[in-house]
């Protein structure tokens, strides 16, 4: 009988702490790690690592695989990317509680929030639940390639209460916050890592409403969130247009010091927000410096859109011919763009903007050709002035427009446009080096499951590797065993995962064995494999040898083995593992 389940051998063992790396084996038995080292005896299966480097398995803690979790057992595109464990029901959107005539709502909410195809979801879902605790048993039901955790999501609760009264502005009673502080206790004793909300004019529904937290007082939130400190454990998540009459910091600060919980909000460079980002990293550590702790979630690369004929927008969505094609089938739609005609008389017009306050983004992608970019097969998410959409199509001697046309055309109409809104007002990324080096601020919004038709940074963890430790060329880099800590130990002992996202004796065997010289983010794609038909963009990676999901190996060079080794996180994880480890 081997004494072990797997070793892996002869690795470069970056172990999720910081330390530098060194050269030794891993031994994994009933799902754990059993050693780490010069290790003696054999194994079910051994793996020859060297000149491989061995993680730990990446912790997103920013998805929104709410639906998708329901019917999909890979988890894609996460998993692809050496996704282990995922935390989803972020920006105060989810499923659950879900009273039966309020599905749709939610749906329509979820479409317009985070732009997944609402058939796909009405498709896909059962519906087998009604209560958060329900929801959470529907979870369990199904194995997957990795670990989902969740929040319980404002918008959800607020509905659930609220019922037909919650429209924007909609002032909740006593009895309604009690309410919702119950909801959401219960949630998190059945096993939720927190409590999610947004107030930010950009998210909306289908409908064109605000989401339900837009418009919540601090007095709402703050009582929600002393439920979760009677439950004694969660993460308070929110999106915010951090405006200063709403003194965001002030009560964040306030509630983190009287829970003893952290408060996490997405922390982005916008030109747009009222409050800059160095002055909210300023009132951040200002609260943290008198007890508080609030942590900001930043990003890794420019958050934007990936635009495409077939994608959500384009830089012509707003010209009246193309609104004339809009819903034709797709063959006729490329026929059209083809023809020569068409072309000039789509190129003559304007664009004509719906009515909105969020009238700035639509200029930015249909006008601001100098922050547009073509996706080059090698394409650089840090590009240079000279390599934006105005620069090449002058270097042409044609119009922007009819450069971005030619483009969009190309390859059968599957060509990419790269528009940057947030984390990019400097033309550059060198904000982020100070950023990533704080404790008081953790790597995320990857968004994975979420924004099918508009981005794909579920992507997150390989452009961390290609672009920060091995690949940037302006600025400075990572080191290796930093940038794993940030994506592994850090995001997981945000959320109370204390089992995971370190390679030690006691912790869950949740590893990637990776050929950093091969690390490299493939070209996107639009697929339409959700239920219904429903469309999403996706990005492969190369350079992932393996992934192992508690001791199973999920993926083999980029392909899922079939393995469903994940299942539901239930609430923080800690005593049990880490006395093994002891």
């Amino acid at each position: 009988m081997p004494a072990y389940d797997l070793i892996i051998r002869n690795g470069s063992i970056v172990d999720g702490t910081g330390a530098p790396a060194f050269t030794g084996d891993i031994a994994v038995k009933d799902g754990l790690i059993a050693a780490v080292g010069f290790v003696r005896g054999d194994a079910a299966e051994e793996i020859d690592a060297a000149g491989l480097t061995v993680t730990p398995g990446f912790v997103d803690i920013h998805t929104h695989y709410d639906g998708q979790a329901t019917w999909d057992q890979e988890m894609a595109p996460s998993s692809w990317h050496g996704v282990t464990t995922v935390v989803m029901g972020n920006c105060g959107v989810g499923f659950a509680p879900a009273a039966p005539d309020r599905h749709d709502w939610l749906i329509r909410l979820m479409e317009g929030v985070e732009d997944i195809p609402g058939t796909a979801l009405a498709e896909g879902m059962k519906w087998n639940w009604e209560t958060f605790p329900e929801y959470m048993d529907a979870l369990e039901e199904l194995p997957r390639s990795i670990d989902v955790a969740t929040h319980v999501p404002h918008g959800a609760v607020r509905a659930y209460v609220l019922g037909d009264r919650e429209k924007p502005g909609a002032v909740p009673t006593d009895e309604d916050m009690d309410r919702m502080s119950a909801i959401v206790e219960d949630g998190l004793r059945a096993g939720a890592l927190g409590f999610s909300t947004s107030r930010t004019v950009i998210h909306k529904s289908v409908d064109g409403e605000v989401v339900p937290g837009t418009t919540a007082t601090a007095e709402e939130l703050i009582r929600i969130g002393r439920a979760m400190g009677r439950v004694g454990h969660g993460v308070f998540e929110m999106a915010s247009d951090m405006r200063r009459q709403w003194d965001e910091f002030g009560w964040m600060g306030a509630l983190s010091r009287e829970t003893g919980l952290p408060v996490t909000y997405a922390a982005l460079q916008s030109i747009a927000k009222e409050m800059p980002l160095d002055e909210q990293i300023a009132e951040m550590t200002r609260q943290n410096e008198s007890g508080a702790n609030i942590v900001a979630q930043i990003a890794l690369r420019g958050n934007g859109i990936v635009m495409a004929w077939r994608g959500t927008v384009h830089p012509f969505r707003f010209r009246p011919s193309w609104v004339e094609i809009e819903n034709l089938p797709w063959d006729e739609q490329l026929a059209r763009l083809r023809d020569p005609a068409f072309k000039a008389k789509l190129l003559a017009e304007t664009n004509v903007y719906p009515e909105t306050d969020i009238i700035g983004l639509l200029m930015m992608i249909g006008e601001v050709w100098t922050n547009q970019f073509e996706m080059d097969p090698d394409f650089d998410y840090e590009p240079q002035p000279e390599a934006s959409i105005a620069a090449r199509a002058a270097a042409r001697g044609v119009s922007p427009a009819e450069y971005a046309y030619d483009l969009l055309t190309a390859g059968d109409g599957t060509g990419f446009i790269y528009l940057p809104i947030l984390n990019y007002a400097d033309g550059n990324l060198d904000f982020l080096e100070e950023l990533q080096n704080r404790d008081d601020c953790v790597n995320s919004l990857s968004d994975g499951g979420a924004h099918c038709g508009t981005i794909c940074d579920a992507a997150s963890p390989t452009f961390m590797l290609q672009h920060w430790v091995r690949d940037r060329k302006r600025g400075g880099r990572l080191s290796l065993e930093h940038a794993v800590k940030r994506q592994c130990h850090d995001t997981a002992r945000l959320y109370g995962l204390d089992d995971r996202g370190v390679l030690a004796p006691g912790y869950i065997a949740d590893l990637n064995l990776i050929d950093m010289n091969a690390i490299r983010l493939g070209r996107p794609w639009l697929a339409f494999d959700l239920p219904a038909g429903g469309k999403r963009l996706l990005q492969k990676a190369q350079g992932y040898v393996a992934t192992i999901k508690g001791g199973k190996i999920t993926f083999r060079d980029g392909e899922w083995t079939g393995a469903t080794p994940g299942g539901l996180i239930r609430g923080p994880q800690r005593a049990e593992l880490l006395e093994a480890a002891e």
